[in-house]
């Protein structure tokens, strides 16, 4: 169990990945269904964050080299990663800091200096929502912070938590690819969010966002938060409901156009890996879920109470049984 475990982390190593993920021939860069002729584009820039981005930039500089013009990432205070090109920022990690805010900025001067005929490679990964912070409006870094703090305490979900953030930022919810276009944006995603829905992944900078301020002041006040929120978060969050500032660019903003995005990684591969290794040794696999979702001592419970049928009954595998979750 515990080699199975290893073999899942090694599979979505940031690195590993990059490097199995991405193939440069000549000067053509080919990354899933993707192609892309870098000689075609002016320049080509990295941008992002996340706690897995420093180690996907290392690898990304390794495959591109001096194709790459120049780069930022927001990564957490204490990485330790080396590149030429690639420049990294450190910041706060789960509750944003000012540092943040400085990279964020300095990240959305490259995305906003990029032109049309430019190519901008975007890594994100989880962490990317707090190490990516650019409150909007009046809101203050402490008014975010108290507000990211509430939510994670009061058990509101990961997709819960970044819609209220989308909504409370000027760089999130698709707002990198708005301030980016008309440059191209490939973005080379590590999701840790269940499903992958890109929108949610590092609150979604380069994707159309599904979610409303209607929908991020509903799930303030259904935890009990709206009436404690600072006034900065409630102004905005009352404007945009009331329509006085604009929306989070949705799916038919005419940015989307020229963003390709590619998941690279997730819960899926790390759980398929687990499962080959545990079939290698001779054991009956079954991956019962990747989409296992709730609170551990619940979860736990239910795990075993399948560990005790497969071992009184041999359903649903029979042992020597290998089930993953």
């Amino acid at each position: 169990a515990l080699k199975s475990l290893e073999y899942a982390l090694k599979a979505v190593d940031p690195k590993q990945i990059i490097k199995s993920k991405l193939l440069l021939k000549n000067s053509n860069l080919h990354v899933d269904v993707c192609s892309f002729d870098l000689k075609k584009f002016k320049n080509v820039y990295v941008v992002g964050g996340g706690k897995a981005s420093g180690s996907m930039a290392e690898a990304l500089e390794q495959v591109l080299g001096t194709f790459i013009k120049k780069g930022l990432v927001n990564v957490p205070n204490g990485s330790k990663h080396k590149t030429a090109i690639i420049k990294f920022h450190e910041a706060s990690h789960p509750i944003p800091d000012e540092a943040g805010v400085e990279g964020t900025r300095r990240i959305l001067e490259i995305a906003e200096q990029a032109k049309e005929g430019d190519l901008i490679i975007c890594l994100i990964s989880g962490g990317g929502s707090s190490l990516m912070p650019l409150p909007r409006g009046k809101i203050s870094i402490a008014d975010k912070r108290e507000i990211t703090n509430a939510l994670l305490k009061c058990g509101a979900t990961i997709n819960e938590i970044n819609t209220v953030r989308k909504h409370i930022s000027d760089f999130k919810g698709g707002w990198l690819a708005k301030k980016a276009y008309p440059a191209t944006i490939l973005n080379l995603i590590l999701s840790d969010v269940v499903g992958d829905p890109l929108d949610f992944i590092a609150s979604g900078p380069t994707v159309p966002d599904s979610t409303t301020f209607s929908d991020a002041n509903k799930i303030l006040k259904k935890y009990g938060l709206w009436h404690k929120a600072p006034a900065s978060i409630k102004k905005v969050l009352s404007d945009g409901e009331k329509g006085l500032i604009p929306e989070t660019p949705k799916a038919n903003d005419e940015a989307f156009k020229k963003v390709f995005n590619v998941v690279v990684g997730n819960n899926r591969l790390a759980s398929l890996t687990a499962q080959e290794h545990l079939k290698s040794e001779g054991l009956n696999t079954l991956l019962l879920t990747s989409m296992l979702e709730g609170e551990a001592r619940h979860v736990g419970v239910m795990l075993a109470s399948i560990a005790r049928e497969v071992f009184t009954s041999g359903n649903p595998i029979p042992k020597p049984a290998g089930i993953i979750a």
